[in-house]
This record gives structure tokens, C-alpha cells and sequence, in this order.
């Protein structure tokens, strides 16, 4: 077992890796990395608290994506959906956002893209970065997919 699958093991974070995500996390809110690596700010379904960790940004189409690595179990997904996708993501800034999950249909892309952005995610994904297309449609269904809206593109909310 590699060092990064052991710290998420279980697909969940272990110790360690929560003591790593709240650093990156603080990192990629104040803009300090790449602007592919942002933080999520999201209620906690049950305590109702912010909960904040750092994710990588993925473009497609001109379409803004956020993966769950670690599958439709993860903490975050879960909050995800309990606020019906509503947001926040930091990189410098607050942007409050929608998440809209993508069906499993349209995936794929996403996700193939999301390997060339994340290296660390391989270890999680069971499909080489530079596997067909075929072979993302065939895992898309454990791997949960966000689009980002803005509050402007969802109809002026915000």
C-alpha cells in the first residue's frame, strides 16, 4: 500500500491526512497555490459547521468540475448534497457557488481530466491517466462529479 492510499485508506482520511487537508486547505484559500487548488467551504450535515478541504479545479468545455476522489462516500460529497450544492470555494477570494453533480454519463471527461490535473488522485482512481475513454465510462458511477455554477450563471441568486 502506498503512503497515499494509506492516508485515506477506507476511503476516508486518516489522522494525518485531516492534519494535511487543514493546512493545504488555509494554503489554497489564500491563493497562495495554483488556482486549480481550491477550498471548499461547506455546512456539516450534522453539526452544521463549516467544514474546509482543499480540492483541484478541473476545466472542461469551459466547464469548472470538482471530483471526489475517494468516491460518493466521502465526507464532502455527503455535505455536497445535504446543502444542495450550495458552496462556497476560496482561492484568494470567496466565490459562493452551486455544485450541480453530473450524471454518470457524462463523466468521463471529467474524470480523465481530472488525472492530469491531480496526480496524487491516481492512487484512488482505478484507471491510468492515459487509459481510453472507454475505460473512465466504465468506473464513472463510484466517482462522484461537480459542476461548478456560479451564482450569476444560476439565474442571479447569490
Amino acid at each position: 500500500m502506498g503512503l497515499k492510499t494509506w492516508f485515506y485508506r477506507g476511503g476516508h482520511p486518516n489522522r494525518l491526512a485531516r492534519l494535511l487537508d487543514r493546512a493545504t486547505a488555509a494554503l489554497y484559500a489564500r491563493g497562495v497555490a495554483p488556482n486549480r487548488l481550491v477550498t471548499l467551504e461547506v455546512a456539516g450535515r450534522s453539526s452544521g459547521r463549516i467544514v474546509m478541504l482543499p480540492l483541484v479545479m478541473t476545466v472542461v468545455g469551459g466547464e469548472r468540475y470538482l471530483v471526489s476522489m475517494l468516491g460518493g462516500g466521502a465526507n464532502w460529497v455527503r455535505n455536497v448534497r445535504a446543502a444542495r450544492g450550495e458552496v462556497v470555494l476560496r482561492h484568494g477570494r470567496r466565490e459562493r457557488v452551486r455544485l450541480e453533480e453530473v450524471g454518470p454519463e457524462r463523466r468521463a471527461p471529467v474524470l480523465k481530466a481530472y488525472l492530469h490535473r491531480a496526480p496524487n488522485a491516481r492512487a484512488h482512481l482505478p484507471v491510468g491517466k492515459n487509459a481510453p475513454l472507454a475505460e473512465f465510462e466504465r468506473v464513472a458511477s463510484g466517482y462522484p462529479v461537480f459542476r461548478v455554477v456560479s451564482k450569476g450563471e444560476a439565474g442571479g441568486a447569490g
